[in-house]
């Protein structure tokens, strides 16, 4: 057996199910680094660490806190993956996308994902918020290669891989809320190391708006899944060459502190609506 294929992720998801009191979730949120207030919203919460859930693994990235937790939200009963486990710690790509596996077993017909980026569009300052309209994977990975699991398309479509059902809800959402929303495109890279100034110019040749180290493998998993899929990347920094400033992650957490509410705001009323 694929130790994180389907079979194990219904596996996993069994394990987790009564214990959580998982009954009808309506969506999956994946949280990204220092975007774990949302978390703290989450009424009649019910929590297990990623280290007691079969084939998942403890979080070592500061800004991740590496729980599952189901609850409601905007009056909706969701999932929240709070934190990731990247392929920067030498993980494959089906290991790193594999919660989204266990997410959909466990009910969840919708992904939302968001992540920490640099800003590679210009006009982009620290804690804007952009709405994900498409990707590109400059990981070099695919969390498909290997036999087709159970469940999966071999060949999904990603011609529209983020819904566009779920982004007029995202864009109705921020209307509602006031908080200023971006669209752009995420170019996905391995890291850990941030880009080189030479990269972000290609970056920005390739059709790139904001950069970062996550969120490729999970999308083409909840595709293959047949999952609907929305997500925001939050502008931490400008992409190296777009500023002369250093980049760290400290910074990029903090940041994310400072944005958490508008973020957390934004999320709520999106859920609400689904």
């Amino acid at each position: 057996m694929n130790l994180h294929g389907s079979a194990a992720a219904k596996a996993a998801a069994r394990s987790v199910s009564d214990r959580l009191g998982v009954k009808a979730p309506v969506a999956a949120i994946i949280l990204g680094s220092g975007l774990g207030e949302l978390a703290d919203r989450i009424e009649q919460p019910t929590r297990a660490n990623y280290s007691e859930i079969p084939g998942f693994f403890s979080t070592h990235v500061e800004g991740h806190k590496g729980e599952l937790i189901r609850g409601f939200l905007g009056g909706k009963e969701i999932l929240a993956l709070a934190g990731r486990f990247h392929m920067y710690e030498g993980h494959e790509a089906r290991v790193s996308a594999f919660p989204v596996r266990v997410a959909s077993a466990l009910g969840a017909k919708v992904l939302f994902v968001s992540n920490a980026a640099g800003g590679v569009r210009r006009t982009f300052k620290p804690g804007d918020l952009m709405l994900i309209e498409d990707h590109i994977n400059l990981m070099f990975r695919n969390p498909l290669i290997g036999p087709v699991e159970a469940g999966d398309t071999r060949f999904p479509d990603m011609s529209a891989s983020y819904s566009p059902r779920l982004i007029a809800l995202l864009q109705a959402s921020a209307k509602e809320t006031g908080v200023p929303l971006a669209a752009g495109v995420y170019a996905g890279l391995l890291g850990p190391t941030y880009e080189t100034p030479a990269e972000v110019r290609m970056l920005e040749k390739l059709g790139a708006d904001a950069t970062g180290m996550s969120t490729v493998p999970e999308v083409i998993v909840a595709a293959a899944l047949g999952m609907e899929v929305a997500g925001v990347s939050l502008i931490t920094n400008l992409a190296s060459g777009i500023t002369s400033d250093a980049i760290s992650h400290a910074d990029v957490v903090e940041v994310g502190k400072q944005a958490a509410g508008r973020f957390a705001n934004l999320v709520t009323a999106f859920i609400a609506k689904l």
